[in-house]
């Protein structure tokens, strides 16, 4: 209805006064639908089967991200991998 794509028109690019806060809502919107909301239907259906449910968002930009990826750009899908498990467990130079 006209009334959910106000609302997320609103949440992520509604007050935006640049095009890179445009650009970023987007991002936030893409991240959201992607990632996020499948994410937390799987916790509840943990939580509710009576499990404990842990749910954090990485968002620390890896100094290797220097050079190779936009500024904008802070945490890729899997950036926490070398920070949880360490980096000998990455293959390559990552």
């Amino acid at each position: 209805s006209s009334a959910v794509v106000d609302g997320l028109y609103n949440e992520y690019i509604g007050h935006a006064e640049s095009p890179a806060q445009v650009r970023d809502g987007l991002l936030d919107a893409m991240g959201d639908v992607f990632f996020v909301f499948s994410s937390i239907a799987t916790a509840r259906y943990h939580r509710d089967a009576g499990n404990p449910v842990y749910f954090y968002e990485f968002q620390h930009r890896p100094s290797s991200a220097e050079g190779v990826l936009p500024e904008f750009v802070k945490a890729d899908h899997g950036a926490e991998i070398a920070f949880v498990f360490g980096k000998p467990f990455l293959a390559g130079d990552v």
